[in-house]
């Protein structure tokens, strides 16, 4: 009787997968999702969140599942529920509006926006002609624009614009930023700023925040090695776009947003030897792993972590959920 010949596996093709740090939650991010799941934990569901808490599919979607509610404006919740005012920030007549309600409300806009809104506050105060670069229709944008009177601060999103603008006093002008930009790209708009109006007052400390920069010079670094970057993340993230954008201008033969692992396409691995992985701020952890094992699945991956800061910043949750 002829023994069978062995059955073995097919052999995977090797693939180098490099994956960057920092990625996915920055602290703003995380403290804005433990403000929800604590106020679940302390008022009991339903607890009321105003616009999407950060923008990533899942996270809402695990949120709803523990009680929260998402809505766009204020008067689709009951007066006797909790709200939460998302990481983005919010315009000042939500927090008025809330308050002239009775309403228990809890502000999750990332300190480092509310740092901008004090900007704004202080330029307005000083009489200084204000203009926001930054993306229009962007909850972050709305947000930092409705600090102020209606029509005071000009919103400029390319360098078109930064060409073109004409303030009223071009000696008494200053500029801000949304805080998930490109920093090559808003550095090109801000310079244009400074040629056409040289006392322009700046912020005091750069507007797009640590998190923002760190994964967008980590990108770079995936651009140099890689062939093809994938940055886990939703569409209306606007970090995550920005990442893939940058993983692109510096480099990268190819770069793709995916929400999760069911968005790979796998022709996009032909003839690549090393792949680069990150995610966006408000992207969690397990959808990289998904990721990772997905490939696994297809390739004898090598993972090497690429280090380009190592992120220890920390914000406190609001008073009211960390007191009996």
């Amino acid at each position: 009787m002829t023994t069978p010949a062995p059955i073995h596996p097919p052999v995977r093709p090797k693939l180098r997968l490099f994956l960057a740090s920092p990625r996915g939650f920055c602290a703003g991010v995380d403290r804005a999702i433990q403000i929800v799941e604590r106020a679940i934990e302390k008022f009991g569901a339903p607890v009321y969140v105003r616009h999407e808490i950060v923008h990533n599919r899942h996270v809402v979607d695990r949120l709803k599942a523990l009680g929260a509610i998402f809505i766009e404006e204020l008067d689709e919740a009951p007066d006797d529920r909790p709200v939460v005012f998302s990481a983005h920030g919010v315009p000042k007549s939500v927090p008025a509006e809330a308050k002239s309600r009775q309403m228990i409300y809890l502000d999750a806009t990332c300190p480092l926006v509310s740092k901008v809104h004090v900007e704004a506050q202080k330029h307005f105060d000083n009489g200084r002609e204000i203009v926001l670069i930054g993306h229009a229709g962007h909850p972050e944008v709305v947000g930092t624009m409705g600090q102020l009177p209606e029509g005071t601060v000009a919103l400029i999103e390319d360098i078109d614009d930064a060409r073109t603008w004409q303030p009223r006093d071009a000696s008494n002008v200053a500029f801000l930023t949304q805080t998930t930009l490109s920093v090559d790209d808003t550095a090109d708009i801000v310079a244009m700023l400074k040629e056409r109006f040289p006392g322009i007052a700046a912020p005091h400390k750069e507007d797009i925040c640590y998190a923002t920069t760190n994964r967008q010079d980590a990108v770079k670094m995936l651009a140099e090695a890689s062939d093809l970057i994938l940055v886990v993340g939703s569409r209306n993230s606007s970090n995550s776009v920005r990442l893939k954008e940058v993983g692109l201008k510096a480099g990268a033969k190819a770069a793709y947003l995916i929400d999760d692992a069911s968005g790979l396409d796998w022709s996009w691995f032909e003839g690549v030897a090393t792949i680069g992985l990150t995610a966006g701020a408000s992207a969690p952890e397990d959808l990289v792993q998904g990721v990772i094992d997905a490939i696994s699945d297809h390739f004898d991956i090598e993972i090497e972590e690429l280090v380009e800061a190592r992120e220890t910043v920390t914000f406190k949750l609001p008073r009211l959920l960390t007191t009996a």
